[in-house]
This record gives C-alpha cells, sequence and structure tokens, in this order.
C-alpha cells in the first residue's frame, strides 16, 4: 500500500434511494423504504472509497467482514450519506466505522473490514476455490 493510510481518514458517498433500493424479496416490493441490503452496499462502497487511493497497481481490496445495524427508516426519494472513519490498521487490514443518514436521522450504524492483497494472491485464492 502507498503511505498516507491512518487512522481517522474518512470517505463519505451519497445515493438517492431509488425503488431498486427498496427492501424486496425476489422482486416482490416488502416496504417502499430503503433496504438494509442497500445500506451495507453502500457501508462496503464508502470504506472502499477509503482505500481506492493507497492501493498499489497489483493490490486491491477484497472483503473481511461487515457488520450493521439498521436503526431507522429512509423513504425512497430521500439521499442517504454513508461515511466511513478508519478505526484500526492491523496487518493488512483496514477496518472502519460506518455510519448511513439521511439528512434527518441516523438510519444505521455499522463496521467493515477490508484485506489488502495482491491481485495475484487473490486470484490464487479463487481459483483454488474453482477447483474445489
Amino acid at each position: 500500500m502507498k503511505p498516507g493510510l491512518e487512522l481517522g481518514n474518512t470517505a463519505a458517498i451519497t445515493a438517492k434511494v431509488t425503488p431498486d433500493m427498496y427492501a424486496q424479496f425476489e422482486g416482490q416490493i416488502v416496504h417502499r423504504a430503503y433496504s438494509t441490503v442497500s445500506m451495507v452496499y453502500h457501508m462496503e462502497w464508502a470504506a472502499r472509497q477509503i482505500i481506492l487511493p493507497y492501493l498499489e497497481a497489483d493490490e486491491e481490496g477484497i472483503g473481511g467482514g461487515v457488520t450493521a445495524k439498521h436503526v431507522s427508516p429512509t423513504a425512497g426519494g430521500d439521499t442517504i450519506t454513508a461515511t466511513a472513519t478508519v478505526t484500526g490498521l492491523k496487518g493488512r487490514a483496514v477496518i472502519t466505522a460506518v455510519e448511513v443518514h439521511n439528512g434527518k436521522q441516523l438510519v444505521g450504524t455499522g463496521e467493515v473490514t477490508q484485506y489488502v492483497l495482491p491481485r495475484s494472491e487473490i486470484e490464487k485464492k479463487l481459483a483454488s476455490e474453482q477447483a474445489k
């Protein structure tokens, strides 16, 4: 990794809640509200923004874990902001605390762990899994 990634670094993404982000299963809408699945996606996307500037050409991030707590609903058409903050750097692991807000209230909290590995190592692991 390139130098400069440190505790406290932050990154944020914003998104407008659209029908494809509604709570749904097998194409059936349960609620016309921001889904937990979409919230987790946005948490991971915000956390990824932190590592992108620090990846070397031969490196990539890979997910290592997500925890999430969805605490408030958000209606379609509202805008959410997911903000990730680096809380831990352990070896190849980058650990971030993430909060999602909708401009009115806290929507969710969680933690995203990513591992920064050589692309070749990731490809080897994937090939090994495919061979099983």
